[in-house]
């Protein structure tokens, strides 16, 4: 199959293709959580009588559930299928953060709570992502696919920073969380409106140039 066109890639991620739009705006608000926690959460737990130390752990669980966790999700996406565990990544995420916003001020039981549903969405999300990109594209064509989806994607760190700082600088730092727990949670609702699964129906059954 001849190579098509950058624009006609891009297009076809970025919104053309439902599926594939649902991957990259799921990617993008991923990504934005794990921005927003980086320049939100420390100050957040800070402001609320965490010491250094228990900054510290809750900031460390987050990305040590998510490293771990890959090694049976991404085997999970393989058996269960990309879009299940993309909806539930997100929902998990957004209960990270509600649970956060509920708790931070009695204690570190919350973050600490909060941090791992964080780091067990982001795990179910962020390999299946990938596969699904890989699915419902054609080789010829697949790395530009996985670049635009990762432009998406990586936006994300800085809209997220972004968010979290004027949602904190208008309101507060308590509101910047709620924001992330509503933002995601719509991103996994609209995962699940426009995603197909992919592990069945693979790039012969999505459009094609």
């Amino acid at each position: 199959m001849a190579k098509p066109s950058a624009r006609w890639v891009i297009a076809h991620v970025s919104w053309n293709n439902r599926t594939l739009a649902g991957v990259c705006q799921a990617g993008l608000v991923n990504n934005l959580n794990d921005g927003l926690t980086w320049v939100i959460l420390p100050v957040l737990l800070v402001e609320h009588g965490v010491s250094v130390a228990g900054v510290g752990m809750v900031k460390a669980l987050y990305p040590l559930v998510w490293a771990a966790g890959m090694i049976g999700t991404g085997h999970l996406s393989d058996r269960l299928g990309r879009k299940p565990p993309v909806v539930a990544g997100m929902l998990i995420q957004a209960a990270g953060f509600a649970v956060i916003a509920a708790g931070i001020s009695h204690g570190l039981g919350a973050p600490l709570a909060g941090s791992a549903l964080l780091g067990a969405g982001t795990a179910l999300v962020y390999p299946t992502l990938l596969a699904a990109i890989s699915d419902a594209t054609q080789p010829t064509w697949r790395a530009d696919a996985l670049g635009v989806y990762r432009f998406w994607r990586d936006s994300g760190y800085a809209i997220g920073a972004l968010v979290g700082g004027i949602t904190a600088a208008a309101f507060s730092l308590d509101a910047a969380i709620v924001v992330a727990a509503v933002l995601t949670a719509i991103s996994g609702l609209a995962a699940g409106a426009l995603m197909t699964e992919t592990l069945t129906s693979g790039s012969t059954l999505l459009p094609q140039p």
